[in-house]
């Protein structure tokens, strides 16, 4: 059975007597989580006239200036300013548009004098300008730093102006005792703070390989398995990047097969040396002789252009405690149309984004506000890589050393159904109807205690099966995701996955309005034990809880 921190599922009639037992204070604000009113938004959002929200097109445009303009009826505070420095409701986040030419993106092994080239679907990368890559290869593990654990792929490896060959994921994540947070995900997993980690050694280009022991989907066969991709073959999807991301070297995900070419000097197999830094944790890094590569990314298209973060304040109302803030998010955009088909996006993510602007005026409305700030943000581009969400943590309106809490909508309007996403890889309960998943609680277990008590009033199920398992690299894949790197404890609310993920077919009139209407009272509950708590949740750098022999 799937593990849950609170699997008790109250009655619909005793959430409802709960609910007239909280505070008096809180009262106000809860009256205005309405269904007719989710309805009503994730309907606007979701319709044709959006256009299926693309970031950077105008329908994902109106999406943003619909929530400023509900911030702003809200009575909210402006917090971002406008190119004349007046106050604003929208925060620019300057991006780079680009479509990678597949055809021309290649890796070639110069060995004894000799060539040997990939293309696609053997390598595979995206950069936001035209570059080569000429250098030798060093193996570096894992790709990871982490001082806090004892643990450095790094130790003793001059990888300047060399490019590196990582694995994927993390070591021993079948091995439930793991430093690395058992089975289940790091910040240390992703391939963003990889490339980041080399970047820093001074590498000047990184590839990704599968694990050669993996028992689940690699990154490529996790790309087949999401709709939009095939979908949208006869007119892809453009890749974005921040005008100033941070990471100024190239990535490629290879295969295993280039993988194992690459690795061919090391004097051992991949298998062997991915077991044994399972075994010893210790680095296994090394130079690789005679192995050099010529990578090569170009672009067929390029441009510069603006999206827009939605952000507006509600000031709290202790003086001391008013310059800590507490979160509430959620991203606008979706994956746009595509040959006469509108990729309508109401659970990912109208249901989001309505759920944001729902407590913000729930919050705005109430005649008595906590001690804290609440800082409401609906983020731009997030399905082209979390890069509103990146800009603010990046370009914060707050201090984020004063960020107390999270909490992050992102797909809260539907029932979790297996699907192509999850075939395989994790078990989905038979009856999800009351169930909500939380994601990040590794991180910050008092935030987890928090919402489980505060869901004492509400009766949803509460399920932590995602921060369990290693296959999907779900911890990633929000926008709380960029926040749990600066070490504020962020969760993502999220009811699942289903077959409509991704696909055209995720309409509003298959959202559950009940329960979204259950889970905003639950947030706005939680997040007022957030900002008018004595003590805020604790964040937690390393959860794998001891250091490596």
């Amino acid at each position: 059975m799937p593990r849950t921190f609170l699997a008790i599922a109250f009655a619909a009639s005793v959430s409802a007597t709960a609910f007239a037992a909280a505070q008096s204070s809180e009262q106000p604000g809860l009256a205005q989580i309405r269904e007719r009113d989710l309805r009503a938004d994730v309907g606007f959002l979701a319709s044709d006239a959006l256009q299926g929200r693309l970031s950077l097109q105008p329908g994902d445009d109106a999406a943003a200036q619909w929530v400023a303009s509900e911030f702003a009826k809200a009575g909210l505070k402006p917090v971002a300013t406008d190119a004349q420095g007046h106050p604003s409701y929208l925060q620019a986040v300057p991006l780079v548009e680009y479509r990678p030419d597949a055809q021309a993106t290649r890796l070639t092994l110069k060995r004894q004098g000799k060539s040997l080239e990939w293309k696609s679907p053997d390598v595979s990368g995206a950069f936001p300008e035209d570059i080569d890559v000429d250098a030798p290869v060093v193996f570096a593990g894992y790709g990871i730093t982490a001082p806090e654990l004892g643990y450095d792929d790094y130790t003793g490896l001059d990888v300047k102006g060399k490019a590196v060959v990582v694995f994927d994921h993390e070591p021993q994540e079948t091995d439930a005792n793991s430093i690395f947070n058992g089975t289940g995900n790091t910040r240390y997993a992703t391939g963003y703070v990889k490339v980041l980690n080399a970047q820093e050694h001074g590498a000047v280009a990184v590839l990704i390989a599968p694990e050669p022991n993996h028992n689940h989907p690699s990154a490529q066969e996790i790309r087949a398995r999401i709709g939009h991709h095939a979908e949208h073959a006869a007119n892809p999807i453009p890749s974005q990047a921040l005008v100033d991301n941070p990471l100024h070297i190239p990535s490629m995900v290879i295969s295993a097969d280039v993988s194992g070419q690459l690795l061919a000097t090391s004097g051992s197999t991949p298998g062997a040396l991915q077991n044994a830094i399972d075994k010893d944790l210790k680095s296994h890094s090394m130079a690789l002789l005679d192995t050099a590569i010529d990578l090569h990314l170009h672009n067929s298209s390029r441009r510069e252009a603006v999206a827009w973060n939605a952000v507006g304040l509600v000031e709290g109302s202790d003086p001391k405690l008013a310059p800590e803030t507490i979160i509430i998010s959620a991203h606008h955009d979706h994956d746009g149309e595509s040959d006469g088909k509108i990729w309508h996006g109401a659970d990912d993510n109208a249901s989001g984004t309505v759920g944001v602007v729902t407590l913000a005026r729930a919050f705005a409305a109430n005649p008595a506000k906590p001690r804290r700030s609440i800082l409401f943000a609906v983020f731009a581009a997030e399905e082209r890589g979390l890069l509103g969400a990146y800009y603010l943590a990046a370009h914060p309106l707050r201090p984020l050393d004063t960020t107390r809490a999270m909490i992050n909508f992102d797909m809260i309007g539907r029932d979790e159904k297996p699907s192509p996403q999850t075939d395989g890889l994790i078990q989905v309960p038979a009856d999800t109807s009351n169930r909500l998943n939380l994601i990040g609680a590794a991180y910050s277990p008092d935030y987890q205690r928090t919402v489980a008590k505060q869901n004492e009033q509400v009766g949803l199920v509460l399920d932590d099966r995602f921060d369990h398992e290693y296959a999907l690299n779900v911890f990633f894949r929000s926008d709380q995701f960029p926040f749990v790197l600066h070490n504020v404890p962020a969760f993502w609310w999220f009811t699942g996955f289903h077959p409509d993920y991704h696909h055209p077919s995720d309409t509003a009139d298959k959202i559950d309005y009940p329960k979204m209407a259950k889970i905003l009272k639950l947030a706005y509950l939680s997040a007022w034990q957030f900002a008018d708590g004595s003590t805020p949740p604790r964040f937690v750098s390393h959860p794998g809880g001891q250091m490596a022999n």
